[in-house]
């Protein structure tokens, strides 16, 4: 007489490994995702009607209501934008310059902020907005 051994037919599938490799997934993206922080100050942007996304790898400079410079959420002179922005750009070539400023700031501050951007090798230079969410 020969005796079989009994198996198991129940047909049941092991989800572990799935969960496994939906956590790491997840683990993956939340490392990977940047988060762009803007500075605390209170700016009324302009608004345009062609705006589009900025890039999250662009240098942003600030220019508040009073006039004053920010560069990486430090105050600076207009005179020293072009070197640090040279620094910077040295390191990433491909990063853009994105001025954000407010609605009441002269347009000559503008284009003295974004001419010394330029001067520093900088070959795209925007201008933030309302519409604009990077």
């Amino acid at each position: 007489m020969r005796f079989r051994e009994k198996t198991d037919t129940s047909g049941g599938l092991d989800i572990s490994p799935l969960i496994d490799i939906v956590f790491i997934l997840l683990i993956f993206f939340m490392v990977t995702t940047t988060f762009v922080k803007d500075m605390k100050l209170e700016l009324d942007r302009p608004s345009a009607s062609s705006a589009t996304t900025a890039s999250t790898k662009a240098v942003r400079l600030y220019i508040d209501k009073a006039g004053d410079t920010y560069l990486d959420g430090e105050p600076i002179r207009v005179w020293l934008i072009q070197s640090k922005l040279r620094d910077l750009l040295k390191a990433s070539a491909e990063a853009g310059i994105l001025v954000v400023t407010d609605e009441g700031v002269p347009a000559g501050k503008l284009i003295e902020v974004v001419d010394q951007a330029r001067l520093a090798g900088a070959k795209n230079v925007g201008v933030a907005t309302q519409k604009e969410a990077g």
